[in-house]
């Protein structure tokens, strides 16, 4: 497929591109990486790199394959259409497939990350509840 193929301006094509080119951009983010050193890893042109995190053209299985591999990510973690996906099935699988290798001290660490993680967003969740309660309290006067 040549360039001119693979890339559109006129978004006629499906929607689960954009989930694609998300989730690789997300991905890219995660590791800190630039789009530079991702096109440097995987010979993909940067600007071909970019163009699919847009959305604006299409990503080959075989362009798919460099990028999951750089990632660590399951090609299917990119091409499930489920948005909620990112959090349920891949995410469990790939953190199962993960854990496997490691040290059990190492599994110990990731376990008190994870807990602490859960504890975080609690946090998170209790701030978000009394800012709400006092923006409330302040409508009442």
């Amino acid at each position: 497929m040549s360039f001119e193929e693979n890339t559109t301006h006129d978004r006629e094509w499906s929607p689960g591109w954009d989930l694609v080119g998300e989730r690789l951009r997300m991905a890219r983010e995660y590791l800190n990486f630039s789009q530079q050193l991702v096109a440097d890893r995987t010979g993909i042109p940067r600007t071909a790199v970019s163009d699919v995190e847009r959305g604006a053209r299409k990503v080959d299985i075989l362009e798919l394959r460099k990028l999951a591999r750089l990632y660590k990510r399951p090609i299917g973690y990119f091409l499930d259409e489920d948005p909620d996906a990112v959090v349920t099935d891949h995410a469990a699988k790939m953190l199962a497939r993960t854990l496997t290798p490691l040290t059990e001290s190492d599994r110990e660490k990731v376990v008190s990350f994870a807990q602490f993680l859960q504890s975080a967003h609690a946090a998170e969740l209790e701030q978000q509840d009394e800012a709400e309660q006092n923006q409330a309290g302040e409508r009442e006067r």
